[in-house]
Protein backbone atom coordinates (compact mmCIF):
# COMPACT_ATOMS: atom_id res chain seq x y z
CA UNK A 1 0.00 0.00 0.00
CA UNK A 2 1.38 3.43 -0.94
CA UNK A 3 1.74 6.40 1.40
CA UNK A 4 -0.65 8.51 -0.70
CA UNK A 5 -3.98 7.82 -2.38
CA UNK A 6 -5.49 9.78 -5.29
CA UNK A 7 -8.09 12.38 -4.48
CA UNK A 8 -10.38 10.77 -7.06
CA UNK A 9 -10.64 7.71 -4.78
CA UNK A 10 -12.81 9.76 -2.41
CA UNK A 11 -15.36 10.43 -5.14
CA UNK A 12 -15.28 6.77 -6.17
CA UNK A 13 -15.81 5.61 -2.57
CA UNK A 14 -18.81 7.84 -1.93
CA UNK A 15 -20.40 6.81 -5.23
CA UNK A 16 -19.80 3.12 -4.47
CA UNK A 17 -17.22 1.57 -2.08
CA UNK A 18 -17.03 -1.53 -4.28
CA UNK A 19 -16.22 0.60 -7.33
CA UNK A 20 -13.47 2.31 -5.34
CA UNK A 21 -11.93 -1.03 -4.37
CA UNK A 22 -12.09 -2.41 -7.90
CA UNK A 23 -10.21 0.64 -9.20
CA UNK A 24 -7.72 1.36 -6.43
CA UNK A 25 -7.29 -2.05 -4.82
CA UNK A 26 -7.74 -4.54 -7.66
CA UNK A 27 -6.48 -2.10 -10.33
CA UNK A 28 -9.44 -2.74 -12.64
CA UNK A 29 -10.56 -0.05 -15.05
CA UNK A 30 -12.92 0.01 -18.01
CA UNK A 31 -14.16 2.98 -19.98
CA UNK A 32 -17.63 3.80 -21.26
CA UNK A 33 -19.17 6.88 -22.86
CA UNK A 34 -19.55 8.62 -19.50
CA UNK A 35 -15.91 8.17 -18.44
CA UNK A 36 -14.68 9.04 -21.94
CA UNK A 37 -16.61 12.31 -21.91
CA UNK A 38 -15.35 13.06 -18.40
CA UNK A 39 -11.76 12.30 -19.38
CA UNK A 40 -12.05 14.58 -22.40
CA UNK A 41 -13.39 17.39 -20.21
CA UNK A 42 -10.55 16.97 -17.69
CA UNK A 43 -7.92 16.84 -20.44
CA UNK A 44 -9.18 20.17 -21.71
CA UNK A 45 -9.01 21.61 -18.19
CA UNK A 46 -5.58 20.07 -17.39
CA UNK A 47 -3.66 22.28 -19.76
CA UNK A 48 -0.80 23.00 -17.32
CA UNK A 49 -1.08 26.68 -18.10
CA UNK A 50 -1.20 29.97 -16.22
CA UNK A 51 -2.90 33.18 -17.22
CA UNK A 52 -2.84 36.50 -15.39
CA UNK A 53 -5.08 39.51 -15.87
CA UNK A 54 -4.54 42.23 -13.28
CA UNK A 55 -5.59 40.94 -9.86
CA UNK A 56 -6.86 37.65 -11.29
CA UNK A 57 -4.78 34.61 -12.21
CA UNK A 58 -5.84 31.17 -13.49
CA UNK A 59 -3.69 28.03 -13.23
CA UNK A 60 -4.76 24.72 -14.80
CA UNK A 61 -3.48 21.22 -14.10
CA UNK A 62 -1.90 22.18 -10.76
CA UNK A 63 -0.43 19.17 -8.91
CA UNK A 64 -1.73 18.77 -5.37
CA UNK A 65 -0.74 16.85 -2.25
CA UNK A 66 -1.56 16.68 1.45
CA UNK A 67 0.88 15.08 3.85
CA UNK A 68 -1.61 15.13 6.73
CA UNK A 69 -4.28 13.18 4.82
CA UNK A 70 -2.01 11.21 2.50
CA UNK A 71 -3.61 12.54 -0.68
CA UNK A 72 -2.36 13.52 -4.10
CA UNK A 73 -4.05 14.68 -7.27
CA UNK A 74 -4.39 17.36 -9.88
CA UNK A 75 -6.69 20.38 -9.83
CA UNK A 76 -8.67 21.15 -12.95
CA UNK A 77 -8.52 24.89 -12.35
CA UNK A 78 -7.29 27.05 -9.49
CA UNK A 79 -8.17 30.73 -9.65
CA UNK A 80 -6.06 33.15 -7.65
CA UNK A 81 -7.65 36.41 -6.52
CA UNK A 82 -5.32 39.12 -5.24
CA UNK A 83 -6.42 40.75 -2.01
CA UNK A 84 -4.20 42.95 0.17
CA UNK A 85 -1.09 41.92 -1.75
CA UNK A 86 -1.83 38.20 -1.25
CA UNK A 87 -3.05 35.67 -3.80
CA UNK A 88 -6.03 33.68 -2.44
CA UNK A 89 -6.68 30.32 -4.16
CA UNK A 90 -10.14 29.33 -5.37
CA UNK A 91 -10.36 25.71 -6.66
CA UNK A 92 -12.77 24.82 -9.47
CA UNK A 93 -13.55 21.17 -10.33
CA UNK A 94 -15.09 20.27 -13.69
CA UNK A 95 -17.76 17.55 -13.97
CA UNK A 96 -19.35 16.27 -17.20
CA UNK A 97 -22.82 15.59 -15.75
CA UNK A 98 -25.07 17.51 -13.39
CA UNK A 99 -25.33 17.99 -9.61
CA UNK A 100 -25.77 14.77 -7.61
CA UNK A 101 -27.64 13.92 -4.43
CA UNK A 102 -24.54 12.46 -2.78
CA UNK A 103 -21.70 14.66 -1.54
CA UNK A 104 -19.00 13.00 -3.65
CA UNK A 105 -18.20 16.03 -5.80
CA UNK A 106 -18.14 18.38 -2.82
CA UNK A 107 -15.83 16.07 -0.87
CA UNK A 108 -13.45 15.83 -3.82
CA UNK A 109 -13.34 19.61 -4.10
CA UNK A 110 -12.83 20.01 -0.35
CA UNK A 111 -9.90 17.59 -0.48
CA UNK A 112 -8.35 19.78 -3.17
CA UNK A 113 -8.86 22.82 -0.95
CA UNK A 114 -7.15 21.11 1.99
CA UNK A 115 -4.19 20.24 -0.23
CA UNK A 116 -3.93 23.86 -1.39
CA UNK A 117 -4.11 25.11 2.20
CA UNK A 118 -1.18 22.92 3.22
CA UNK A 119 0.83 23.76 0.13
CA UNK A 120 0.25 27.53 0.12
CA UNK A 121 -0.49 28.35 3.76
CA UNK A 122 -3.78 30.02 2.85
CA UNK A 123 -7.26 29.43 4.26
CA UNK A 124 -9.85 28.53 1.63
CA UNK A 125 -13.47 29.26 2.47
CA UNK A 126 -15.05 28.52 -0.91
CA UNK A 127 -14.61 26.75 -4.22
CA UNK A 128 -16.83 25.83 -7.14
CA UNK A 129 -18.06 22.87 -9.17
CA UNK A 130 -18.59 23.43 -12.89
CA UNK A 131 -21.14 21.01 -14.39
CA UNK A 132 -20.97 20.42 -18.12
CA UNK A 133 -24.61 19.34 -18.34
CA UNK A 134 -26.03 22.76 -17.45
CA UNK A 135 -22.82 24.76 -18.08
CA UNK A 136 -23.11 26.43 -14.70
CA UNK A 137 -21.02 26.82 -11.58
CA UNK A 138 -22.15 25.70 -8.17
CA UNK A 139 -20.46 27.41 -5.23
CA UNK A 140 -19.27 25.16 -2.40
CA UNK A 141 -18.60 26.44 1.12
CA UNK A 142 -15.70 24.71 2.85
CA UNK A 143 -17.44 24.62 6.21
CA UNK A 144 -16.75 22.39 9.22
CA UNK A 145 -19.37 19.82 8.20
CA UNK A 146 -17.89 19.30 4.72
CA UNK A 147 -14.35 19.17 6.09
CA UNK A 148 -15.32 16.51 8.63
CA UNK A 149 -17.09 14.48 5.94
CA UNK A 150 -13.97 14.70 3.79
CA UNK A 151 -11.70 13.53 6.60
CA UNK A 152 -14.08 10.66 7.40
CA UNK A 153 -14.08 9.58 3.75
CA UNK A 154 -10.28 9.66 3.60
CA UNK A 155 -10.12 7.50 6.74
CA UNK A 156 -12.65 5.03 5.27
CA UNK A 157 -10.70 4.67 2.03
CA UNK A 158 -7.42 4.15 3.89
CA UNK A 159 -9.06 1.51 6.09
CA UNK A 160 -10.46 -0.33 3.06
CA UNK A 161 -7.02 -0.36 1.40
CA UNK A 162 -5.37 -1.45 4.64
CA UNK A 163 -7.73 -4.41 4.98
CA UNK A 164 -7.20 -5.30 1.32
CA UNK A 165 -10.77 -6.54 0.88
CA UNK A 166 -13.24 -5.52 -1.81
CA UNK A 167 -16.66 -4.68 -0.33
CA UNK A 168 -19.62 -6.88 -1.34
CA UNK A 169 -22.01 -5.98 -4.13
CA UNK A 170 -24.61 -3.32 -3.32
CA UNK A 171 -28.20 -4.42 -2.87
CA UNK A 172 -30.17 -4.83 -6.08
CA UNK A 173 -32.25 -1.78 -5.15
CA UNK A 174 -29.11 0.38 -5.04
CA UNK A 175 -27.44 -1.43 -7.95
CA UNK A 176 -30.37 -0.74 -10.26
CA UNK A 177 -29.81 2.99 -9.66
CA UNK A 178 -26.02 3.41 -9.72
CA UNK A 179 -24.69 0.46 -11.76
CA UNK A 180 -26.12 1.02 -15.28
CA UNK A 181 -23.94 4.12 -15.79
CA UNK A 182 -20.84 2.61 -14.15
CA UNK A 183 -18.04 1.62 -16.53
CA UNK A 184 -17.19 -1.35 -14.28
CA UNK A 185 -20.64 -2.95 -14.38
CA UNK A 186 -19.28 -5.91 -16.36
CA UNK A 187 -16.33 -6.45 -13.99
CA UNK A 188 -18.35 -5.94 -10.81
CA UNK A 189 -21.37 -8.02 -11.94
CA UNK A 190 -23.56 -6.37 -9.30
CA UNK A 191 -26.62 -6.75 -11.53
CA UNK A 192 -26.20 -10.52 -11.99
CA UNK A 193 -28.15 -13.01 -9.83
CA UNK A 194 -26.87 -13.44 -6.26
CA UNK A 195 -26.18 -17.19 -6.57
CA UNK A 196 -22.63 -18.53 -6.31
CA UNK A 197 -21.15 -20.37 -9.29
CA UNK A 198 -20.77 -23.56 -7.24
CA UNK A 199 -24.42 -23.58 -6.20
CA UNK A 200 -25.49 -22.84 -9.75
CA UNK A 201 -23.47 -25.75 -11.20
CA UNK A 202 -24.80 -28.04 -8.47
CA UNK A 203 -28.37 -27.12 -9.40
CA UNK A 204 -27.65 -27.82 -13.09
CA UNK A 205 -26.15 -31.25 -12.32
CA UNK A 206 -29.05 -32.09 -10.03
CA UNK A 207 -31.56 -31.12 -12.72
CA UNK A 208 -29.82 -33.18 -15.42
CA UNK A 209 -29.57 -36.21 -13.10
CA UNK A 210 -33.25 -35.89 -12.27
CA UNK A 211 -34.11 -35.91 -15.97
CA UNK A 212 -31.96 -39.00 -16.45
CA UNK A 213 -33.64 -40.93 -13.64
CA UNK A 214 -37.09 -39.93 -14.82
CA UNK A 215 -36.83 -40.49 -18.56
CA UNK A 216 -33.71 -42.41 -19.54
CA UNK A 217 -33.25 -45.49 -17.32
CA UNK A 218 -34.72 -47.94 -19.86
CA UNK A 219 -32.98 -46.48 -22.95
CA UNK A 220 -29.74 -47.69 -24.62
CA UNK A 221 -26.54 -45.96 -23.48
CA UNK A 222 -26.13 -43.95 -26.70
CA UNK A 223 -29.69 -42.69 -26.41
CA UNK A 224 -29.15 -41.83 -22.72
CA UNK A 225 -26.09 -39.74 -23.61
CA UNK A 226 -27.94 -37.96 -26.40
CA UNK A 227 -30.85 -37.17 -24.09
CA UNK A 228 -28.54 -35.81 -21.38
CA UNK A 229 -26.65 -33.60 -23.84
CA UNK A 230 -29.94 -32.31 -25.20
CA UNK A 231 -31.21 -31.59 -21.69
CA UNK A 232 -27.97 -29.79 -20.80
CA UNK A 233 -28.21 -27.58 -23.90
CA UNK A 234 -31.83 -26.74 -23.11
CA UNK A 235 -30.96 -25.76 -19.54
CA UNK A 236 -28.07 -23.59 -20.69
CA UNK A 237 -30.27 -21.82 -23.25
CA UNK A 238 -32.88 -21.08 -20.60
CA UNK A 239 -30.17 -19.85 -18.21
CA UNK A 240 -28.77 -17.45 -20.78
CA UNK A 241 -32.22 -16.19 -21.74
CA UNK A 242 -33.23 -15.54 -18.14
CA UNK A 243 -29.89 -13.95 -17.22
CA UNK A 244 -28.73 -16.69 -14.84
CA UNK A 245 -25.38 -16.84 -16.63
CA UNK A 246 -23.06 -13.96 -17.40
CA UNK A 247 -20.82 -14.56 -20.41
CA UNK A 248 -18.66 -11.54 -21.36
CA UNK A 249 -18.55 -10.94 -25.09
CA UNK A 250 -15.20 -9.91 -26.51
CA UNK A 251 -15.40 -6.93 -28.84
Amino acid sequence: MTDYIPISALQHYLYCPRQCALIHLEQIWSENVHTAEGRHLHEKAHGNSAEKRGDFKVVTGLLLSSESLGLYGQADVVEFHKQNDRWHPYPVEYKRGGPKDIMADQVQLCAQAICLEEMLGENIDEGALFYGKNRRRQKVKMDAVLRERTQQTVAAVWEMLRQGRTPPKPTLEIANVICPSCSLVGDCMALTPRTSAAKYIQSIVKMVWSLYLTHCMSLPKTAIFARMVSAWHSIMKISLKEGFLYIPLEG
